[in-house]
C-alpha cells in the first residue's frame, strides 16, 4: 500500500514538472515568434518596407534624422553621424556622446556602410526633405548595409506630423503625441504673434568667421527669417548650402538691415569694434544679436526640428509685444522633451545672454 502511494506521488511530481517544462517551452517559442515577427511600413516615398514588429536599434542617415530620433527614442540609437559639438556636452547624456560615428548620407556624404552593417541595427531612418532620388538612395543604402531604410517627410512647419509617423514606426505613440502637442503649440503661438505684426523688421542673417556669408531669401535654410521678417538678402541664386551665399561689405551696406542676426561663432563679438561694420545702423543702434546655441544652433545647421526653438525665439526677439508668451517656459518644455534635459533658469539665461538677455 505504501509502495502504491509512493509511486503515485512520483507520478504526480513527474507530471507537474512535465507540464512546467512544456509551459516554459511554449513561452520561449512565443518569445522567439515575437522576436521574428515583422510588419509592413509604408514610408513617405510610398515604399513598402518590411521591418521588425518591435524596433529597438536605429541608425539615422545624418544629423537631421538623428535629432528627431534622439527626441522620441534616444535609447534606440546605435550610432551617431559625427562628433558632438562642445555646445552639446552639457545637454546630451554621456552615453550618447560615446556612440560610434558612422557619418551621414546627405551633407558630408561620408556614410560608413561597413560600420553600419556591423552594428546590427534593425532600420535606417531618414527624416527631412525628400530629394528627387530618395527612393534610389534608400534602396542603395539597404543594398550596401543589409539594413532596411525608410524616409519620413518633414520641414519647418510639419515636424509635428513627422513625429507622429516616427511614433508609429518605433512604437512610441505616447512620446510622439506629447512632442507633437508641444510643436503644434509653438506653431500656434508664433503664428498668432505674426498675425498681429503690421510691418515686419528688415533682418539679415550673417554667418562665417568674417560674417560675410548670408542666408539669402528663398533658400532652404532661411525659412525662419523669411517667415518672421523681411529678409533683405535678396540674391539671384540663393545657396542651398547651410553656409549660405558669400557677399561683400558693400552689399551689406546697400541692404542696411534694421537687425542683424549672427550665427554662433560668427562675427558677433567683433562687429561692434569693427570700423566698417559700425557704419551699419543695426550695429550703431545695438540691434545685432547672436543666435542661441546648445546643443544645436536654434535657427538651423542642421535645419532640423531644432528650428522649432528658433521660431519661438526669433518671434519673441523681433516682436516682444505681439509674442506675449513666456519663452523661458517654452524653452524648458522643449529641452525636456527633445533633449531629455531639465533646463534651469541659469541655463536659459546663458543660452539667450547675447540675444534676449543683451544689455
Amino acid at each position: 500500500m505504501k509502495k502504491n502511494k509512493l509511486l503515485l506521488l512520483v507520478l504526480c511530481i513527474t507530471l507537474v514538472f512535465s507540464l512546467f517544462a512544456a509551459g516554459c517551452s511554449s513561452d520561449s517559442d512565443k518569445d522567439d515568434t515575437s522576436a521574428n515577427e515583422t510588419v509592413k511600413f509604408t514610408d513617405d516615398t510610398g515604399r513598402e518596407v518590411e521591418l521588425p514588429a518591435k524596433i529597438d536599434s536605429v541608425i539615422a542617415t545624418g544629423d537631421m534624422a538623428q535629432i528627431y530620433v534622439y527626441a522620441i527614442a534616444p535609447e534606440t540609437l546605435k550610432a551617431v553621424s559625427g562628433a558632438w559639438s562642445k555646445d552639446a556636452e552639457k545637454y546630451i547624456d554621456k552615453k550618447y556622446m560615446e556612440l560610434p560615428q558612422v557619418g551621414s548620407f546627405f551633407g558630408n556624404h561620408d556614410l560608413n556602410y561597413e560600420e553600419i552593417a556591423s552594428l546590427g541595427a534593425q532600420v535606417i531612418i531618414d527624416v527631412g526633405e525628400a530629394k528627387p532620388t530618395i527612393k534610389e538612395d534608400l534602396d542603395d543604402i539597404t543594398e550596401k548595409t543589409g539594413v532596411p531604410a525608410v524616409h519620413i517627410d518633414s520641414d519647418l512647419m510639419s515636424a509635428d506630423k513627422a513625429f507622429g509617423r516616427l511614433g508609429e514606426l518605433l512604437g512610441k505613440e505616447d512620446q510622439a503625441k506629447e512632442i507633437s502637442s508641444l510643436v503644434s503649440e509653438i506653431y500656434t503661438k508664433v503664428n498668432d504673434s505674426i498675425d498681429k505684426v503690421k510691418d515686419k523688421k528688415k533682418v539679415l542673417y550673417c554667418l562665417g568667421e568674417d560674417g560675410l556669408n548670408v542666408l539669402a531669401k528663398g533658400s532652404y535654410h532661411s525659412q525662419i527669417v523669411d517667415m518672421l521678417s523681411d529678409n533683405v538678402a535678396v540674391l539671384d541664386d540663393p545657396s542651398s548650402m547651410g553656409t549660405g551665399n558669400e557677399v561683400n561689405m558693400e552689399q551689406i551696406m546697400n541692404w542696411d538691415p534694421e537687425i542683424i542676426l549672427f550665427a554662433p561663432e560668427s562675427y558677433y563679438k567683433d562687429a561692434a569694434g569693427d570700423s566698417t561694420w559700425k557704419t551699419l545702423n543695426a550695429i550703431k543702434n545695438n540691434d545685432f544679436y547672436e543666435i542661441p546655441c546648445g546643443p544645436y544652433n536654434w535657427m538651423g545647421y542642421p535645419p532640423s526640428c531644432n528650428m522649432i526653438m528658433g521660431l519661438a525665439w526669433m518671434a519673441k526677439l523681433l516682436y516682444p509685444e505681439q509674442a506675449d508668451y513666456d519663452l523661458k517656459e517654452v524653452t524648458k518644455d522643449y529641452y525636456k522633451l527633445f533633449y531629455h534635459y531639465d533646463l534651469t533658469d541659469d541655463d536659459y539665461n546663458s543660452l539667450v545672454k547675447e540675444s534676449l538677455g543683451k544689455q
